[in-house]
């Protein structure tokens, strides 16, 4: 219903290449003339339709050879495009591909140096982690030590003070601050200062043990998550285009908002290394400063340890001195004792004994005053009779004002007895003080250097 013209129109065009425009184009004008036809067919009557069904004009030869020429020209130019389309299709093809060859052969290689990086921090982080760890081992043994001398410290403490309370249970004149209760005082407070130290070492050595396990838990984060990065990596360099799983992937060509930048990357394992090494020179530096404080405390407490013992035997020694030469004057005064009693019944004895001349002087003057008349003479007999009775008495008075003095001095060598006997008592009570319970109770200390 078309028509011939718009048939053969389309006949051509079927069989024509599609691409060529100007064929489309004249197609499609005959289409439209067609359609066009067809609806004025529609609406004339028949009278026009018949005009219009009229022969077409007929074309000229000059019209046929330009018509035929204009195809050649148009086939030709047609051709040559598509030609150096294809050919320029072919060099994009082989260009991408080179540069596509040449983009994977960079990744691989940037994925091979990220892989070499992951390893060298990686193997950073081994060392530095096992150094942590050996580290913190060996510092729990240090904390062990302390732990130790910080124990062994108490049971001189307690001796020490023992001994001090022991002292004072001395009586008398031996209730003095000799030296050594000087030193037992000064051992008391190098023991206590030595437990303070210790104690603030130990409480040292734990925060730093704490540091140490903090560094070691960071870098077994980072460790980890180096393994995971290894892990994918590793994975991603192994890919090639004739891997079987391989897939497009959605959303993955955006820069995630919480990745890093390599500086960052680097800074974050290093800072990681940094306070390892850090908190393991730092360990080192306790352990040497603990060595040393065990070392010297041990010395110190050695030291003064000997040092009251020495005073301890001196004391003995000068209290044992005291003791024996007490006991000598004891000794002598006993003898002078028995000696003055001698004294005292020799005195009572003389002035017994002179009682029979007194008697018998008295007698003699009693009987010489009965002479009768002028034999009452004052002759040289009475007055030698007086003299002796006089010379009897004066001796007998002497006699006991001795007695007395010998009796007076006796007592004063019975409570110079008592005296040297308490004394005695006293010194007794100290050797044993200080000899059973404070030397012997001493013998326990053990001073170690852990």
């Amino acid at each position: 219903r078309l028509g011939r013209h718009a048939r053969c129109l389309l006949l051509a065009q079927w069989r024509a290449p599609w691409k060529k425009g100007w064929l489309r184009r004249g197609w499609l004008h005959c289409i439209s003339r067609s359609f066009r036809f067809q609806l004025v067919s529609q609406a004339l009557p028949e009278k026009a339709m018949a005009k219009l069904l009229q022969v077409p004009p007929k074309f000229l030869p000059p019209e046929w050879h330009i018509a035929n020429k204009t195809q050649y020209s148009s086939a030709e130019a047609q051709r040559s495009r598509s030609e150096r389309l294809v050919d320029e299709s072919q060099r994009l093809v082989d260009e991408i591909e080179r540069t596509t060859q040449k983009t994977q052969s960079d990744v691989n290689k940037r994925i091979e140096q990220r892989l070499e990086e992951i390893k060298f921090w990686k193997q950073q982080l081994d060392d530095k982690l096992d150094q942590i760890v050996k580290e913190t081992e060996v510092l729990l043994t240090f904390r062990t030590r302390l732990e130790k001398a910080l124990e062994s410290c108490k049971e001189p403490l307690l001796i020490v003070q023992e001994c001090l309370l022991n002292r004072e249970r001395r009586v008398g004149i031996d209730l003095v601050h000799d030296e050594v209760e000087r030193e037992l005082i000064k051992e008391a407070e190098v023991l206590q200062g030595v437990i303070a130290l210790l104690e603030r070492t130990l409480e040292q050595t734990d925060e730093q043990i704490r540091l140490n396990r903090s560094a070691k838990y960071n870098l077994e984060m980072d460790l980890k998550d180096k393994f995971t990065a290894l892990t994918i990596d590793n994975y991603c360099s192994s890919l090639n285009n004739n891997t079987p799983d391989i897939r497009y992937a959605q959303n993955v060509v955006t820069i995630d908002a919480s990745s890093v930048s390599p500086q960052e990357w680097v800074e974050f394992s290093n800072v990681n290394v940094e306070k390892a090494d850090k908190q393991r020179n730092n360990s080192l530096a306790l352990r040497a400063l603990i060595d040393s404080i065990l070392s010297q405390t041990a010395s110190d407490m050695l030291k003064q340890n000997k040092t009251v013992n020495i005073a301890f035997q001196n004391r003995l020694k000068e209290t044992k001195d005291a003791k024996a030469k007490l006991e000598i004057h004891l000794a002598k005064v006993m003898e002078e004792i028995n000696s003055q009693e001698k004294n005292i019944t020799a005195l009572k004895k003389a002035i017994l004994d002179k009682e029979g001349p007194a008697k018998v002087a008295a007698t003699r003057l009693e009987s010489r005053t009965r002479r009768p008349n002028v034999e009452l003479c004052r002759d040289m007999v009475q007055y030698r009779l007086i003299k002796e009775v006089q010379e009897i008495n004066q001796n007998i008075q002497r006699l006991t004002d001795t007695l007395a003095q010998a009796e007076a001095e006796l007592k004063g060598l019975s409570r110079r007895q008592l005296s040297l006997e308490e004394e005695i008592q006293v010194k007794a009570n100290t050797i044993y003080i200080d000899e059973v319970l404070c030397m012997q109770r001493r013998e326990s200390i053990s001073i170690n250097n852990f």
